[in-house]
């Protein structure tokens, strides 16, 4: 490989750092030498800017991925009482927003084929409670939008999509966040639009929730200060919109970077040992990250490791294996046999825009001979 000596990591926001340092630390000085330091231009000329990139009029920065989610869910009139389904193969982070407003995560399963929820099992996870559904577009594969919307329709249910995963997926032509209700994306700075720090995004074609998902990131305040509502503080940095504002310029080259990466390994895994999420009719990943399943996991990692590479697991333990979540969620009484299985075998190999195709290469072959 490569780079033998130096340490291999899965992520690597540093690098895309350093290869738009001079735009970015000039961003972040006129902020630092005009202000202002909370909201402002700078905010609202990203939010702009990535509402324009969807192709809908509305976005509304916040502090997180997690806070997107839940101010959503509020702006939708969401909590105590009600139930939203989504899946357990996630980042704690969707149950944890549905748990901030009051309501109670319902969990399904995933499909063994494309690893994102399965409509299936939404079907029968309804009841007279359930007022949304929270599809993942999981490692950057979009779910089966479809289905999660002929759902929807049928029961009169909010779909806000999850799209932390998801920046520039396309499912039959559109982008991840731009089907739903409402999609909701994280910018922590391993994500394929990344921050420096945290910050997250609702996106919307309401006006009015945009609006509310406003009210709710200050205090519940309306533009003359006055709160009709309880709410917290979740605004977006004027220094971490800035970054953005330079760096979404970079999100389609960098979107096919990845995919371009995630076409090397493709070609260079020996499949009859490996699995890896099946490619789905039009849907298009935006490869947040290069997943792959193997039998006996312990022993890839433990070769990628001897050659001074790092491997994550995504995720070692889903939302119902966590003992602080487990009694605060919905489970469907025969369990997540899918979820539980693909959580003992998946595995993420090195996967950003500036990885070289030849330690990906590299890399292919430690894993097909162990």
């Amino acid at each position: 490989m490569s780079r033998a000596a130096e340490k291999i990591l899965f992520a690597n926001p540093v690098a895309q750092f350093k290869s738009q340092r001079k735009e970015i630390l000039a961003a972040i000085e006129s902020i630092c030498d005009n202000g202002p330091y909370i909201l402002g231009s700078a905010v609202e000329d990203f939010e702009n800017a990535f509402a324009a990139w969807h192709g809908l009029a509305n976005c509304v920065g916040v502090g997180s991925g997690t806070d997107a989610l839940t101010l959503a869910l509020r702006a939708f009139g969401i909590g105590a009482g009600d139930e939203v389904i989504t899946v357990s193969f996630t980042a704690l982070a969707t149950a944890s927003a549905i748990l901030a407003t009051g309501a109670k995560p319902v969990l399904v399963d995933v499909t063994p084929s494309a690893f994102t929820m399965d409509a299936q099992k939404v079907e029968a996870a309804v009841t007279s409670r359930t007022r949304a559904i929270i599809p993942v577009h999981l490692y950057g594969y979009p779910c089966d939008m479809d289905a999660a919307m002929a759902i929807a329709r049928k029961h009169g249910l909010i779909v806000i999509e999850d799209c932390a995963q998801a920046h520039g997926a396309l499912y039959k032509g559109k982008k991840a966040g731009t089907i739903g209700n409402a999609g909701c994306f994280s910018f922590y700075p391993t994500k394929n639009l990344g921050a420096i720090g945290d910050a997250g995004a609702v996106i919307t074609s309401d006006a009015a929730i945009a609006e509310k998902i406003k009210e709710f990131r200050q205090y519940g305040w309306n533009k003359d200060r006055i709160a009709h509502n309880v709410s917290t503080v979740s605004r977006m940095d004027p220094l971490q919109a800035v970054i953005l504002s330079v760096k979404l310029k970079a999100l389609d080259a960098s979107t096919s970077a990845r995919r371009t990466l995630a076409q090397t390994y493709d070609d260079a895994i020996n499949w009859q040992k490996f699995g890896k999420p099946a490619a789905q009719p039009d849907a298009i990943s935006a490869y947040h990250l290069y997943v792959i399943t193997a039998k006996d996991r312990s022993r890839v990692i433990g070769k990628l490791a001897a050659a001074n590479i790092a491997a994550g697991i995504h995720y070692e333990f889903p939302v119902h294996k966590n003992p602080g979540y487990a009694p605060c969620v919905a489970m469907p009484a025969n369990g997540m046999p899918v979820t539980d299985r693909l959580s003992e075998a998946v595995l993420s190999l090195p996967m950003y825009p500036e990885f070289p195709k030849a330690d990906a290469v590299g890399i292919a072959k430690i894993i097909n001979e162990a």
